[in-house]
């Protein structure tokens, strides 16, 4: 599990808690659901700003559905995030998974501020051609964050000092996590 952590964007602080291959492991479990649902995924239902898109991941016979956010940050339509929230299929723990552009500078990760309180930050683990993808488990704590809040703000970075924040509204997040398997 990885620990989300307040640091500087010129010093990136990562501290995972089960190690490397763990992390390459869950890569491999959870991008094709992500993948499953950005491509061909159905989307359901609409709760309040969050879209449950189902799929069914390669070689899986059971739909897994995710809580989706697509966005733009407001000064700048070319610059936008995915946000989605899924469970595992190993475990059933609850995932947050963030596709942010190509460009984004990796070693700052992403920044993450909910209702103006800084929560910390999420590595970004890999590039692929849709993104950049910054992933981590969601522990219960950061889980009522979001279920309490009103705004996320998402930091990405094109250079060491310029980070680009972009909002998400939180507003259905509480009963859209109900409606994901």
């Amino acid at each position: 599990m990885l620990k989300m952590l307040c640091s500087s964007p010129k010093k990136p602080v990562l501290i995972h808690l089960l190690g490397l291959p763990v992390i390459m492991a869950a890569l491999l479990l959870f991008a094709p659901i992500a993948r499953a649902q950005m491509k061909g995924g159905k989307v359901k239902a609409t709760i309040g700003a969050w879209q449950i898109s189902c799929g069914r991941p390669a070689g899986s016979k059971v739909e897994k559905c995710a809580a989706v956010q697509s966005v733009t940050a407001e000064d700048r339509p070319n610059v936008g995030l995915t946000v989605i929230f899924q469970k595992s299929i190993a475990d059933n723990k609850q995932m947050l998974l963030v596709v942010a552009p190509l460009g984004v500078l990796l070693p700052t990760g992403l920044g993450l501020i909910i209702d103006g309180k800084n929560v910390g930050r999420v590595p970004f683990l890999r590039c692929g051609k849709i993104g950049c993808f910054a992933e981590a488990v969601v522990p219960d704590t950061l889980k009522g964050k979001f279920q309490k809040g009103k705004t996320a703000m998402f930091t990405i970075f094109q250079t060491p000092e310029e980070g680009i924040a972009i909002p998400i509204a939180l507003n259905g997040f509480s009963q859209a996590l109900k409606n994901i398997k």
